[in-house]
């Protein structure tokens, strides 16, 4: 029961429209102040370089990369949480959301058969079991048009991952074996302009303990 509620929030935020440009959803917090990169760089403490900041432009509270970087990570490392994002391509390309400070753990943003969302990184591992790559592969595709915005609510709790696509969940609770309890979050750089906007996220508490 305690799962399907979980689940029914995570849809609800999923549909839920910002209050504004880079304002967050009640209990989130902004990952993207709308006007720098502050918060994002090249690592854990270590702030965005000149480079970053001049391919990783801020515009009209959108970050519009132009494809010439490298990845843009947090500087501040992330346990178990609720991540919100919205991503737009003008063409077609390929990028994605890290996370725990790993290219493996991704959600995939693509054109592609599969739909965005995937896990690469398990999805393709001949040494993972079945049931793993099976729940690291889209249950349906629900990207928008090439132009139009998407969005994402990424759920990471344990080596546990949910993604949300447009309000249709198409990672359900996957198994990322091995992933580490805590690291950055990373917008990826696939040599491809990108679009990001309306960051947010919502560290999740442990229990306490009875």
């Amino acid at each position: 029961m305690r799962q399907l509620a979980w689940m029914a929030l995570v849809l609800g935020l999923a549909a839920a429209a910002f209050a504004a440009d880079n304002t967050p959803p009640e209990g989130f917090t902004a990952l993207l102040n709308g006007k720098d990169l502050t918060g994002w760089g090249t690592g854990v403490g270590k702030p965005a370089s000149e480079k970053q900041i001049a391919e990783w432009k801020i515009e009209e509270g959108i970050i519009k990369y132009t494809g010439k970087d490298g990845d843009l990570w947090t500087t501040k490392s992330y346990k178990d949480f609720v991540l919100m994002v919205e991503w737009r391509m003008a063409a077609t390309a390929d990028s994605g959301i890290y996370v725990r400070g790993s290219s493996k753990c991704q959600a995939n943003i693509w054109v592609n058969d599969l739909g965005s969302g995937e896990v690469y990184g398990y999805r393709t591992d001949a040494k993972q079991p079945e049931e793993v790559r099976k729940a690291c592969t889209p249950k349906k595709k629900a990207d928008k048009p090439v132009g139009e915005w998407n969005s994402f609510v990424i759920t990471m709790k344990g080596d546990r991952l949910t993604v949300v696509l447009n309000g249709e969940e198409v990672i359900s609770n996957a198994q990322l074996p091995g992933a580490a309890a805590k690291g950055p979050i990373a917008l990826q750089h696939h040599g491809n302009p990108m679009e990001f906007r309306n960051i947010s996220i919502k560290e999740l508490k442990e229990p306490a303990a009875k």
